[in-house]
């Protein structure tokens, strides 16, 4: 088999993308970012990750967003932008953005999951070694552990920036109260808080909801926009095409073949999620998609951008025209206040769970 050209960066990559400042932080990242939670385990096709990854930063997406497990199998989602960035990005290595997370189960027994010191300064060392690494830009932990002291946790993080492999620090899938007792405790160690990481879309609101119940802390006082806004942190949003029901796949009514919610093992979506609510409100809203020139997961994808709050929104694509269809959602403009008005009776929360 011959050998990829080499490849060489388009001159324009910055010329197409809009970029957004991080919080209150010196960093800009795109409005869209790459996200590799699916399709680049070892399952998936190397060429087409590499199409993907270099059509992405010619397109001006300079933030790739990693975590130790993705995959399938754990890790090789790492492995795998390890051996690009080795073979195509590596000159290019100080215009991007590469983040990566630990927190949820990774290795057996009782230092491999959750959120103690032990498994987050191990797990960033392995994650760099899988990408041939010195340093992330953003190390996360995944997820709130209640059995082990946030102190204990964000003191972690502060290490890794003070040891020099990560420049900056965030969490993901905290709850408001927890998001602020964390940046607490990093500034008291002179490593901010850069981002948050929430799942967010037309049909999963939670972050605009002050009223939810938290496993951690109770009743939230305050949305987690509203405080990590008060707090000057980003926040980056993954999921905002929640799992495909705001794109046009299901818009019939049944699941295409190979599809998540035609899968009977999916852990994601199932098929019981295109209800006839589901199909009512995706219609709707594909339909003032439609009067704004721009496919449903265009739509959804502006949305989310809608609120200064939200720094970048990460997409996932299985090909570069995917990967093109949905950046193509930054030509159609911000949203009209009309525009957001007229979304809302269809932008409900829980719709497709």
């Amino acid at each position: 088999m011959p050998l990829a050209p080499r490849y060489l960066a388009d001159d324009a990559r910055y010329d197409s993308m809009t970029y957004r400042r991080t919080g209150r932080s010196g960093l800009d990242l795109p409005a869209l970012s790459l996200g590799l939670w699916h399709n680049f385990g070892h399952v998936n096709p190397l060429q087409t990750q590499r199409a993907i990854l270099c059509r992405a930063f010619d397109l001006g997406v300079t933030h790739f967003d990693l975590a130790n497990n993705y995959g399938p199998p754990y890790g090789s989602a790492e492995e795998n932008f390890g051996r690009h960035l080795a073979s195509d990005l590596h000159p290019y290595r100080d215009e991007l953005v590469i983040s990566t997370k630990a927190g949820y189960d990774m290795w057996p027994g009782p230092y491999g999951d959750h959120g103690s010191r032990k498994y987050l300064l191990s797990s960033l060392d392995q994650s760099l070694a899988r990408m041939g690494l010195d340093y992330v830009d953003i190390f996360y932990h995944h997820r709130p552990d209640p059995s082990t002291p946030l102190e204990e946790t964000m003191g972690a993080l502060a290490s890794a920036v003070q040891q020099g492999k990560a420049l900056y620090v965030g969490v993901s899938n905290y709850s408001p109260a927890r998001t602020r007792e964390a940046a607490r405790i990093l500034a008291d160690l002179g490593t901010p808080m850069l981002i948050h990481q929430p799942s967010y879309s037309m049909f999963n609101r939670h972050i605009e909801d002050p009223e939810r119940e938290d496993p951690y802390d109770g009743r939230q006082s305050e949305s987690l926009l509203d405080a990590v806004g008060d707090l000057g942190v980003g926040t980056i949003v993954f999921s905002p095409l929640q799992q495909g029901l705001l794109t046009g796949r299901y818009l019939s009514g049944e699941a295409p073949a190979g599809s998540r919610a035609a899968r009977s093992d999916s852990p994601f979506l199932s098929s019981d999620a295109l209800s006839e609510t589901y199909l009512e409100r995706a219609r709707a809203l594909n339909e003032i998609a439609a009067g704004r020139g721009q496919s449903l997961a265009q739509l959804a994808l502006s949305w989310v951008l809608r609120d200064q709050r939200v720094t970048s929104a990460l997409i996932g694509a299985s090909s570069v025209a995917q990967l093109e269809d949905n950046l193509a959602a930054l030509a159609a403009g911000p949203l009209t206040d009309d525009e957001v008005t007229a979304i809302e009776p269809y932008a409900v929360d829980g719709t497709g769970r």
